[in-house]
């Protein structure tokens, strides 16, 4: 299915167009779970050169083991395998510890420019969760505060290659599921697509990403966090016949002993006896319903207090 994906310019942030642009990213999260970005001051020839160098990567270290792996050797039963990948993959943690030097075979070129690049891409996350609790109405900083911990927020990155498939039809790139953690931004493969995310019942098919856009989505953390108002989609990876795609996806997302819930502010009243709401209500009745609410709130956290 075609669909036009939002598409979030974050240079109209600085302009008179910022309200039009924060409602354009509260929709893309409120119905979609995910949208581009473009304009993101991340350095685009930094973004050229992670992708050049990981291909490389691919083609000297990786290639050979995946053709010889269970994945490729499964195609030749010529049934539909559903418990297996078509990918190629390493992982790397960036925060609160840096693995990339445990990672033997990165030249020292790609490990270089991979550390500027999420120094880059850890920052344009945190103007991300601003921005989106901003739009929730909850303080700028609740959610990098919620995401720290005892050491910081974790950030990782899994380097994916999904070669060529001579059988797509046979097994996933990447099987059906939605991301565990908080906020996903993905440098993608500019020429070759797979990349499927499902909205309203259909599978939305994601373009290569042209002209340095970012690919953005949310996770589950994030769905909590924003009580259901944000919320984290289903996505797959196609196998394709032709062209090897090349996936970066870098992730923002809580410590690990981070305490996940949503914002009090955004939670209904609640543990509330129904004759106390009918006292409000019958005063109330023909005000706005979110007035009457917050009314209560407010009344139970003074009892509270």
């Amino acid at each position: 299915m075609e669909m036009e994906i939002p598409v979030i310019d974050f240079s109209k942030l600085k302009s008179e167009k910022r309200g039009q642009t924060m409602a354009l990213l509260h929709e893309a999260c409120q119905k979609w779970g995910f949208f581009m970005i473009e304009n993101h001051d991340v350095d685009t020839e930094l973004m050229e050169k992670v992708k050049a160098l990981t291909k490389a990567h691919y083609e000297h270290n990786m290639k050979p083991g995946f053709l010889d792996s269970d994945a490729a050797k499964s195609l030749s039963a010529n049934e539909y395998v559903p418990d297996m990948d078509w990918e190629s993959t390493f992982f790397i943690c960036h925060r609160p510890d840096n693995t990339i030097n445990d990672i033997a075979a990165l030249s020292q070129h790609l490990r270089q420019s991979m550390d500027k690049y999420i120094d880059q891409v850890i920052a344009l996350a945190e103007k991300l969760s601003e921005l989106m609790c901003e739009n929730l109405g909850i303080s700028r900083a609740h959610m990098m505060e919620a995401f720290a911990g005892s050491r910081g927020p974790s950030v990782g990155t899994k380097v994916a290659m999904y070669p060529e498939c001579p059988h797509p039809e046979l097994m996933r790139g990447l099987r059906e599921h939605t991301d565990a953690g908080g906020i996903i931004l993905l440098l993608q493969d500019d020429q070759v697509p797979g990349l499927e995310f499902l909205k309203g019942g259909e599978w939305v098919k994601i373009p290569p990403s042209k002209n340095n856009r970012i690919f953005v989505n949310i996770g589950d953390q994030v769905e909590i966090v924003s009580n259901g108002v944000y919320k984290s989609a289903v996505h797959r990876v196609m196998a394709m016949k032709e062209g090897n795609r090349i996936s970066v996806a870098t992730f923002y997302n809580p410590g690990g002993d981070a305490v996940i819930s949503p914002a009090a502010e955004l939670l209904l009243p609640r543990d509330i006896q129904f004759k106390d709401y009918l006292k409000l209500y019958t005063k109330t009745k023909f005000g706005d319903k979110a007035i009457r609410f917050q009314s209560l709130k407010t009344s139970m956290a003074a009892t509270e207090n």
